[in-house]
C-alpha cells in the first residue's frame, strides 16, 4: 500500500506525486479498491458502488508505463480513477442505469464524456449508484438498493447522482461524474460537503448517457474541490456533432477554465440573494442558520450582495415548468433504439411489463408511460420555460448582476424512507443555464457526527462558467468549509 496521502488529494497532487516517482497509478488505484472493499459494502456500508472495474489496474499498469517511457502525462487527467454514475455508458463494463430491466447491458460504444475522460488518460475505476434511471433524488435502485450518506448513515445521500457523490466524500475515487435532470449533480454535492457543477445546457455532451430528458438532461463533475471540478469541466466539455446541442458551446468555450481560479474573483462582483429561494417555516431553520452565516464570506471577498424580493417558486418550477417526466418516455425509447439487440428491453412499456424496477419508481414509470411529447400541455409547459429564462435574465440585468446565490435545498437533505422535499436546482434545470454548488458548512443534528452537509449554489447567465468559477474558487478559498465524514476516516 503507498505510503502517498490519498485522503482529500487533489489531482494537481496526485500527478505531481507521480512525475517525482513517489506514487504509481496502479499504488492509487490500489489504495482506493482498498477503501471501496473496507466502507462500500463493509464497516458504515454505503452501497455506493454497482461495479469495479474489472481492470482497473491492468490499466493502471498501463498508464504507468507510458509515464516511464516518456516521462510525461499522457494527458491532463493522466492516472486519475475516475468513478462513474452508471448511467453513462461504457462499451467494457455494463450501464445499467440503477435497474434490473437493463442488467448486463453493454452498450456498443463509450458516451462521448467516456471518451473523452480515456482520452485524457483517466482510469474508470467504478460505476456508481443512482436513483433508478435517474429519475428522482433519494439513490434507491433495484440494481443495488439505497445509498446511505457518509455523514449520516440515516440519510440519503441525495440524487439521482448520490452514488458519485456518497463514494467522492468518502475518498473512494479521485473524481466522479454524475448527470443532472433537475438536480442531480447538485444535490449529492450538497448532502455531501462537495462541489458540483451543472453546466450551461450544451456544454458537454449527452450522446452515449441513458436519457431521462433531453430537454434538461447534461452531466457534470462532482469533486471534493473546485479545481478538481474544473479540470475535468475541461476534458468533458466541447462541441459533439453526435448531440447538435453542444454546437451552442462553439466560440463560447475558452481554451480552459483553469484560468479563471482566482482567489479574488468574489471581488468587485454584485451577487443577488434570491430570497424566495429561502424556506419560512421551522423545518428549513437548519438550512438557513447555515446559508446566512456564509453569505457573509461574499461581502469580506470583496461582493456586494443584492437582495432579490422578486418571487420564484421552486416547487412551482418542478410540477408545472420542468418536463423531466414529459420527455422520459420518447426519449429512452430512442436511446434503446439506438441499441438493438444489446439491449435486453427495448421501450419504456418493456421496461414495465419486466417487472424489473424498484417499487419506489412505480408510480412514476406509470406516469411517464401517459405522458408525450408535442401536445399542448407539453408546449405550455415549454413556453413556460422561456418566460422563466427571460424573468431570470430581467432580474440580472435590472439589478447588475454577476450571480444568484441561495441555497441548494430549503430542507436538510431527507432521512432514508423519506422524499427530497424543497430543492431549488430546478431552476437551472428548466432554464439551461449554469450552477455551481459549494459547501455552505454542517447543520447540527444528532445521527451526523460532523453534522449535515448544506451547499450553497451560485448561478449565472449562459455560458458564464468562467465568471461562476471565479466565484466559487474564492469562496472556496475563503470559507474552507468542506470537511470529509468520519465513517471512513482511516483504513481498519
Amino acid at each position: 500500500m503507498t505510503a502517498f496521502p490519498i485522503m482529500e488529494c487533489t489531482i494537481r497532487q496526485v500527478q505531481q506525486a507521480m512525475l517525482e516517482g513517489k506514487l504509481t497509478c496502479r499504488e492509487l488505484t490500489e489504495a482506493y479498491l482498498a477503501r471501496i472493499e473496507a466502507y462500500d459494502q463493509q464497516g458504515p456500508a454505503l452501497n455506493s458502488i454497482i461495479a469495479v472495474n474489472p481492470r482497473a489496474l491492468e490499466e493502471a499498469d498501463r498508464l504507468d508505463r507510458v509515464l516511464q517511457e516518456t516521462g510525461a502525462l499522457s494527458g491532463p487527467l493522466h492516472g486519475v480513477p475516475v468513478l462513474l454514475k452508471d448511467n453513462v455508458g461504457t462499451c467494457d463494463m455494463p450501464t445499467t442505469a440503477g435497474s434490473r430491466a437493463l442488467e448486463g447491458f453493454v452498450p456498443r460504444e463509450d458516451a462521448f464524456l467516456t471518451k473523452r475522460l480515456r482520452q485524457a488518460g483517466a482510469l474508470i475505476l467504478a460505476k456508481t449508484n443512482l436513483h433508478e434511471f435517474a429519475i428522482w433524488g433519494e439513490t434507491i435502485s433495484s440494481i443495488l438498493g439505497q445509498t446511505r450518506n457518509p455523514y449520516d448513515l440515516t440519510r440519503t445521500p441525495g440524487g439521482s447522482s448520490g452514488g458519485t457523490g456518497a463514494a467522492i466524500a468518502a475518498n473512494m475515487g479521485l473524481i466522479g461524474i454524475g448527470t443532472d435532470t433537475i438536480n442531480s449533480v447538485r444535490s449529492p454535492s450538497s448532502a455531501n460537503s462537495l462541489v458540483g457543477i451543472r453546466p450551461t445546457m450544451g456544454l458537454v455532451s449527452r450522446d452515449g448517457i441513458v436519457p431521462y430528458s433531453m430537454t434538461q438532461d447534461t452531466a457534470g463533475p462532482i469533486c471534493r474541490t473546485v479545481e478538481d471540478a474544473v479540470r475535468t469541466l475541461d476534458v468533458i466539455a466541447g462541441y459533439d456533432h453526435a448531440d447538435p446541442k453542444t454546437a451552442w458551446c462553439v466560440g463560447r468555450k475558452p481554451e480552459s477554465y483553469l484560468s479563471f481560479l482566482d482567489p479574488n474573483g468574489m471581488r468587485g462582483k454584485r451577487i443577488g440573494v434570491l430570497e424566495s429561494f429561502f424556506g419560512t417555516q421551522p423545518v428549513n431553520e437548519a438550512v438557513n442558520q447555515v446559508i446566512r452565516p456564509a453569505l457573509r464570506y461574499f461581502e469580506e471577498g470583496g461582493a456586494e450582495l443584492i437582495s432579490i424580493r422578486e418571487s420564484i417558486d421552486s416547487a412551482w418550477l418542478t410540477g408545472h415548468v420542468s418536463v423531466h417526466l414529459d420527455d422520459f418516455k420518447h426519449d429512452l425509447n430512442h436511446y434503446l433504439a439506438q441499441q438493438g439487440d444489446s439491449a435486453p428491453v427495448h421501450s419504456l412499456e418493456e421496461v414495465v411489463a419486466s417487472g424489473k424496477y424498484h417499487p419506489a419508481l412505480r408510480q412514476h414509470l406509470l406516469e411517464a408511460e401517459e405522458k408525450e411529447v408535442d401536445t399542448p400541455e407539453y408546449n405550455r409547459k415549454r413556453l413556460l420555460q422561456d418566460r422563466v429564462r427571460d424573468q431570470v435574465m430581467g432580474l440580472m440585468a435590472e439589478l447588475r448582476l454577476d450571480a444568484i446565490v441561495y441555497p441548494h435545498q430549503q430542507q436538510l437533505v431527507c432521512k432514508i424512507g423519506e422524499s427530497q422535499q424543497q430543492r431549488n436546482g430546478v431552476l437551472c434545470s428548466v432554464t439551461g443555464f449554469p450552477s455551481v454548488v459549494v459547501p455552505a458548512g454542517f447543520a447540527p443534528s444528532g445521527t451526523a457526527p460532523i453534522g449535515v452537509p448544506v451547499g450553497m449554489e451560485i448561478i449565472g447567465r449562459p455560458f458564464s462558467e468562467p465568471v461562476l468559477i471565479a466565484i466559487a474558487y474564492s469562496f472556496e478559498q475563503a470559507s474552507r468549509l468542506r470537511r470529509p465524514p468520519q465513517s471512513v476516516q482511516g483504513l481498519p
